[in-house]
């Protein structure tokens, strides 16, 4: 379509073109407003009202040619006159609502035309109206009420977008979180049960076991181990028995593991001490098996 462009105005013109009767589109300034009314001195003298505003300004000759824009248009402000032929301004901001929800619509209407006015705006179709003849100053003052009232309704729905997403994702994180919990526990239901069977697997060997931490003093004693203790003088939780501490003090001086022979009473047992942990070094595991074996 052609733009036609007004001899007298800075706003370009959406609506019947003077010499061809057709409806054109032409972009123009930040924010949209669109004036629907079929008489041509109407939309000129709207024009000249509105002149010296910041925003864009799209006019059409009528309410399917109004529809038409909404469709082909990110419209922020709608302004209908009610009188028209074919479509009234009531029925087209009914329609207008529908395709674009989001848009302020408003509508030009003389005291006769009130009920229909009233009822539409009752159901929502219609932010405000404005009576016929307008003041323009009124007019430009409830125009850019219209827009703020735009804005502010915009940021609420990005701030709503906003928190929804930010409430999506903290569900999601919630879920990993407890999938993550869940994890841990089972692998600390798991790491207990296996230190159970491990330390009742130990207490069960037949030969004697001792655990002793970096200070020499005694975690670990199986069965085994306690019936040799009157003769090693060792419990749990004492520190490095004499025999045992002066058969294994050449390893432990050499930071070193190793087997060596402890006599007791009328028995040799060889003794093996290795680290608990021999990447970290945490204390030293002491095993004492028979000479003969």
């Amino acid at each position: 379509m052609d733009a036609e462009r007004a001899p007298d105005d800075d706003i370009y013109l959406i609506g019947r073109h003077a010499a061809q009767g057709e409806d054109v589109i032409e972009p123009f300034g930040q924010g949209t407003l669109l004036i629907v009314d079929d008489e041509d001195n109407i939309l000129s003298a709207l024009r000249r009202a509105l002149r010296k505003e910041s925003y864009r300004v799209i006019t059409a000759s009528s309410g399917a040619a109004g529809l038409q824009v909404l469709h082909q248009e990110a419209v922020d402000v709608v302004l209908s006159d009610q009188r028209m032929p074919g479509m009234s301004g009531v029925d087209f901001l009914r329609q207008a609502r529908v395709l674009r929800p989001h848009t302020v619509r408003m509508v030009l209407s003389g005291y006769s035309e009130l009920a229909a006015v009233t009822a539409a705006i009752n159901e929502g179709a219609i932010y405000k109206y404005l009576t016929k003849p307008w003041d323009d100053e009124f007019l430009r003052a409830s125009i850019r009420e219209a827009f703020v009232r735009k804005g502010l309704s915009d940021e609420n729905r990005r701030l709503a977008n906003a928190l929804s997403i930010a409430h999506d994702q903290l569900e999601n994180h919630n879920e990993l979180l407890q999938v993550a919990l869940a994890e841990q526990r089972r692998r600390q239901v798991l790491s207990e049960h296996l230190l159970r069977l491990s330390r009742d697997a130990v207490d069960r060997l037949p030969v004697p076991v001792l655990g002793v931490d970096l200070d020499g003093c005694v975690l670990l004693i199986n069965q085994a181990a306690l019936a040799l203790a009157p003769m090693l003088n060792c419990t749990l939780g004492t520190v490095w028995p004499p025999l045992l501490a002066a058969a294994c003090r050449p390893l432990l001086d050499a930071g070193d593991c190793g087997v060596v022979p402890l006599r007791l009473g009328q028995r040799t047992w060889q003794l093996d001490l290795r680290p608990l942990d021999p990447a970290q070094a945490r204390g030293h595991l002491i095993t004492l098996l028979p000479a003969a074996l």
